[in-house]
């Protein structure tokens, strides 16, 4: 009987409280965060983290700081409100350049798009020598842009000795003016852009290839699918999510395009290929020597490519996933 009434004691009796951890809940959250390596990989990470903040968040918040700013990184800079902004959007060049910018895009969406990826079935269908293949694909992505260009300069001399006019003069055609004409100077900027980048999206999209179920092309096989059937219905579905995120960075890429305008024509002739970036170099570099101006027109770019590429994303969401 003694024993049933100290069992019923102990059963009755509430239960301890437990001991709260030092510090508080926090205080053992804490704790428990470092007993699960938290402070070791916080240590691991904070050199990276110095280093992507010290050359990547600090340049975009002085720039920020720049665009309200008159400054020639020489004299003390001197506050001006939205001048800088007014300056860039009544600059007469601005329309020109944005048009250019505009059409250097277009054209290079139209040529430098579909190439890299034509060219990657065609080496996935190569049974022999493809890795030789994507080799020589990716080679001009080896050779510096700037050694580039001025090879391709070279090559569109005016003149009938010229290279591109010699070859075309072998079947009866030229000389162009390849870059002295306003309306032939940006698609030949183009024809050398796209040969210098689509050795890139080639290796991408290679990769990509690989995860196609080889099933799904058996079966197009025994439907009687023939190749473009298969490309159609078997390799584009399957590479769409990679399709989608190398059309936004190509946009993005070509809206910011420096190198060839600079120095293939220096924006001309007649500012036929002056871009954004363009006015932004002269902006900082040229005459007036103004960064504020500069950095303002860069945050304005930025601010477009940003609102483009939400909506870009938004509307894509449902079409890249399923």
């Amino acid at each position: 009987m003694a024993d049933t009434t100290v069992s019923l004691a102990v059963r009755s009796a509430p239960p301890a409280p437990s001991q709260a951890p030092p510090g508080g809940p926090r205080g053992g959250r804490v704790a428990a965060w470092i007993r699960r390596g938290g402070l070791s990989t916080l240590v691991i990470a904070l050199p990276m983290l110095l280093c992507f903040g010290l050359f990547s968040w600090f340049p975009i918040a002085r720039a920020v700081v720049m665009s309200f700013q008159f400054t020639n990184l020489v004299t003390a800079p001197e506050f001006v409100g939205l001048e800088n902004f007014t300056y860039v959007l009544s600059d007469p060049l601005l329309p020109v350049a944005v048009r250019n910018t505009f059409y250097f895009a277009v054209l290079a969406l139209l040529f430098g798009y579909p190439i890299p990826l034509l060219a990657a079935v065609a080496m996935s269908e190569v049974r022999r020598a493809r890795g030789l293949f994507a080799a020589l694909a990716y080679l001009p992505v080896v050779v510096p842009p700037v050694v580039a260009v001025l090879l391709w300069k070279t090559f569109y001399s005016g003149a009938d000795t010229g290279v591109f006019n010699t070859i075309a003069g072998w079947f009866g055609a030229g000389p162009f003016p390849w870059l002295q004409h306003p309306d032939w100077a940006m698609p030949s900027l183009v024809l050398e852009a796209t040969w210098a980048a689509a050795g890139g999206t080639v290796i991408i999209y290679l990769a990509a290839l690989t995860s196609v179920p080889p099933e799904l092309y058996d079966a197009a096989e025994v439907d009687g699918a023939g190749i473009w059937r298969k490309i159609w219905h078997v390799t584009l579905p399957q590479l769409r999510p990679v399709l989608f995120i190398t059309l936004i960075l190509q946009i993005i890429g070509t809206s910011q395009v420096f190198t060839e305008p600079y120095l293939f024509t220096g924006g001309g002739p007649a500012n036929s290929t002056t871009t954004i970036l363009l006015m932004i170099y002269n902006y900082a570099f040229g005459g007036r020597g103004d960064y504020g101006a500069a950095t303002a027109l860069s945050l304005m770019l930025a601010v477009v490519l940003a609102i483009l590429s939400a909506i870009y994303f938004r509307t894509t969401r449902r079409w890249s996933t399923t």
